[in-house]
């Protein structure tokens, strides 16, 4: 799951992308930013959206609405998730000239077509350009030679989306008709945009996915996804920092896991795809791991490498989850060691089987959520305590903010240059953030 934040470019330029969601449409904002630019595109908001809640939608048409006030002359362009899945309902809002599907928004001639048609009235680019994305097979067309990203506006960190799609279908999640089959970047194609965001002065990279830790699957050889980072690492041994976004503990294959636990330069923090601690909840939503994986993976990490932090989805309330359920994974924070929690109350999504079954009554799902924040602030506070009077190397986010490997904030004193790596003395911790001096 992902969440729903606008994220904006630092600034103004003449195709500007707001982009809603998870990290693969942070990098895929910066793709069609590069595609804009290349094909000559002006006066244009391009809109990412995402399709995770019904929610995330809302806000999508929002933002629409927002841009075409403040941008009367400009060309509305709508993409992302919400947009392949739901096309006519982006298409019928009178605000917005296109809709673009999640396969043709990563293609120069779609942005080609657009510059064209903003310039001889529109004769040249259909409003609607939505195909089956279930039919799509390629990817990665977007890491070969001048499609390259070159960098992230606003970012001190870069992305890299090295898989696409998914082939799973969890009850509650409409992603993979947003998204389509599983397909992965080749590995000589993430080391090369790898090394370029290196080159460019990145210390840090994350990989992305729609189901990362699926990647390879559909690669000649079946290659996991433990095999591309072993090579990703030996091929830029200048890459100072590697992350990986949201993995799948069933998925975890034993390369991958020697890897978390005993290479230094992937950073000892990892976010989980869990939604729930227990059994039943977790059958119901189809998910291919149990409870008792889910915490022995964690305990097996720690004991291989003790400072790992770990982050977590979690539902609450989902569809027929009972007081007993619930209590499940609550208690499961605790039992898994959980630091970082995305808590997210269960909305239904239309078109999901979830969405047909027994529904929990919102305020108890709010309760629920509201606990499982609770439990997840306490944890989060137990663990910036242990930090202090250490020193830590922090990724420099923006003036006076950072990160440490284990993803913590830190308000920084001291003078330390955007997107480098420094030694901080942590002093603090307060508001559920580190305070540090930059050594």
């Amino acid at each position: 799951m992902s969440v729903t934040t606008p994220i904006r470019p630092e600034a103004a330029s003449d195709t500007e992308v707001l982009t809603f969601g998870c990290r693969l449409n942070a990098f895929e904002a910066e793709v069609m930013r590069n595609l804009a630019t290349r094909a000559g595109l002006t006066g244009t908001v391009v809109i990412n959206t995402c399709a995770v809640t019904s929610e995330s939608e809302r806000q999508a048409r929002q933002a629409i609405r927002r841009a075409r006030r403040d941008n009367p002359d400009a060309t509305i362009v709508v993409t992302g998730c919400a947009a392949q899945i739901n096309a006519e309902a982006f298409a019928a809002m009178p605000e917005v000239d296109h809709v673009v599907g999640n396969a043709d928004k990563l293609r120069p001639a779609t942005f080609e077509r657009i510059a064209h048609a903003r310039r001889d009235g529109g004769a040249t680019m259909p409003r609607v350009v939505v195909n089956d994305i279930m039919l799509v097979r390629e990817t990665a067309s977007h890491l070969a030679g001048d499609h390259m990203v070159e960098g992230f506006e606003g970012r001190a960190r870069a992305f890299v989306e090295v898989q696409q799609g998914c082939d799973h279908r969890c009850t509650f999640c409409i992603i993979p008709f947003g998204r389509g089959p599983s397909r992965s970047a080749p590995v000589n194609e993430i080391v090369a945009q790898a090394e370029r965001l290196v080159a460019a002065g990145y210390a840090e990279i994350v990989l992305t996915g729609v189901d990362l830790t699926a990647w390879g699957a559909d690669l000649p050889g079946a290659p996991t996804l433990g095999e591309a980072v072993r090579r990703l690492l030996a091929c830029v041994p200048s890459l100072t920092r590697l992350r990986l976004s949201s993995i799948d503990v069933a998925e975890i294959d034993d390369e991958l896991f020697r890897l978390i636990t005993g290479e230094p330069r992937v950073m000892p923090h990892l976010h989980l795809s869990l939604q729930a601690g227990d059994d039943m909840v977790l059958k119901r939503m189809k998910r291919r791991h149990t409870r008792a994986q889910a915490i022995a993976f964690c305990h097996a990490v720690r004991a291989r490498r003790p400072e790992v932090a770990f982050g977590a989805d979690l539902i609450a309330g989902f569809p027929t989850e009972s007081d007993a359920m619930f209590e499940n994974t609550l208690a499961m924070v605790a039992e898994a060691g959980l630091t970082w929690l995305h808590v997210f109350p269960y909305s239904a999504r239309p078109g999901t089987p979830a969405a047909k079954m027994p529904a929990v009554p919102g305020d108890i799902v709010k309760a629920r959520a509201a606990r499982l924040r609770a439990a997840g602030e306490a944890a989060r506070d137990r663990f910036l305590d242990t930090c202090i009077g250490g020193t830590e190397p922090v990724l420099v986010e923006q003036p006076g903010l950072g990160r440490t490997p284990r993803y913590a904030h830190v308000a920084l004193s001291g003078t330390a240059e955007t997107g480098t790596v420094v030694p901080v003395r942590l002093t603090a911790a307060r508001d559920g953030r580190l305070e540090g001096r930059v050594l």
